[in-house]
């Protein structure tokens, strides 16, 4: 496909997006109904698509309408593309720009952020707020950890690079590698599929670091999601661990990825978990607005309502309070989100300890976007 034609099928694409449909289901369906698109046209035409969703009210200033064509008249104009080559009418590219389409740049005013939010991320991010929301605008970086079960960080870039993966440490955490080249060669890399990496960002690879782990420990990853928390503290030490979701189907990926990466994880029902309980550390990457991954999923922010937000701070308050009935005298309990609120981070801890006086806060920590990482929070709780 030329660049103009990639730019018509992400045109056509957000238009199904702001129609109500979700841009990986928008995207997916485009693909299947585009068997002529390359791997390349696929991944060109997801960025441009991604690019707007990260930037959709600057875009929709300078392009003057929240439309597809709108949308991506102004993605190109703020990257200084060629109007003329692009939006010619040729080769299933786009019409040309009428007079009433002229972009403006200066016309850009307020943040690529739904108006609510920004109190909230104010609140926790202070005097980074401008510089964060800058980030998030940005492609997130690819990040990879190391399997310390399997390999080190430096045999691990050794055998990357001899499979044409090129990475380098990441300050955040003794197991993370940023990719600088190759990234789409990992999941068929020989590392990958013998367990020795796992796409992981290095924030969630830091909060793991930061946990008292040690061998023989009980360890529950109460919303285990895909797993790749329990992954990161079984790849540190010798132990077992156990896995439970509310929605049971998000496990599913988990008994493939665990035996990839040479380790044993059992998962476990609601039923199950009082008789499976007490766990020496249960950690709790809780439901959020997610609002510190908003790089790698930026419909979500254009996505959450107010009334989801305050949903979640509800749900996050029960899930930490249920939890914590799981832990073992003296154990450990981590509250961790992957946000940048406030109100569901340190707020919902702070709200917690009041309540149960049984409970007292060892560490916490909020990492950003400025760590060239996601946003994420952990809070490291103890029970006497």
């Amino acid at each position: 496909m030329r660049p103009a034609a990639r730019v018509q099928a992400a045109i056509e694409i957000l238009d199904e997006i702001l129609e109500g449909a979700p841009s990986e289901r928008a995207l997916t369906a485009w693909a299947r109904r585009s068997r002529f698109a390359g791997s390349k046209d696929r991944a060109a035409i997801r960025d441009h698509v991604y690019d707007v969703l990260r930037r959709r009210n600057s875009c929709a200033q300078v392009g003057g309408d929240l439309t597809g064509r709108a949308l991506m008249i102004g993605l190109l104009a703020i990257q200084e593309a060629d109007f003329e080559e692009i939006f010619s009418g040729h080769g299933y590219g786009p019409d040309p720009i009428g007079p009433d389409e002229t972009p403006n740049l200066a016309a850009v005013d307020g943040y690529d952020l739904p108006d609510w939010i920004v109190p909230e991320l104010r609140q926790t991010l202070g005097a980074d707020f401008d510089a964060v929301e800058a980030r998030l605008k940005e492609r997130a970086p690819v990040i990879l950890r190391c399997n310390l079960q399997k390999t080190d960080r430096t045999e691990a870039i050794d055998l990357l690079a001899q499979q044409g993966i090129a990475t380098e440490p990441h300050p955040a955490s003794d197991t993370a590698l940023t990719v600088t080249q190759g990234a789409r060669q990992i999941a068929q890399s020989e590392a990958y599929r013998t367990g020795l990496i796992e796409l992981q960002d290095a924030s969630s690879q830091a909060a793991v670091e930061s946990l008292p782990l040690k061998d023989g420990m009980r360890v529950l990853d109460y919303c285990a999601g895909g797993g790749g928390k329990l992954l990161a503290m079984a790849g540190r030490i010798k132990g077992s661990f156990f896995a439970h979701d509310a929605i049971p189907r998000r496990m599913q990926d988990i008994p493939a990825r665990a035996k990839r990466a040479g380790i044993r994880a059992r998962t476990v029902s609601q039923a199950d978990l009082k008789s499976t309980a007490p766990f020496d550390l249960v950690f709790c990457d809780v439901p959020c607005s997610g609002s510190g991954s908003w790089r790698r999923d930026p419909d979500g922010k254009w996505r959450l309502t107010e009334q989801d937000f305050n949903d979640l701070l509800t749900l996050q308050g029960k899930i930490l309070r249920e939890a914590s009935q799981l832990v073992a005298p003296d154990g450990t309990l981590v509250y961790a989100t992957c946000s940048m609120c406030h109100s569901e981070n340190s707020a919902q801890v702070e709200a917690f300890l009041t309540a149960e006086p049984a409970w007292s806060l060892v560490q916490k920590t909020q990492w950003t976007p400025l760590q060239n990482c996601d946003g994420f929070f952990a809070a490291v709780l103890r029970k006497h």
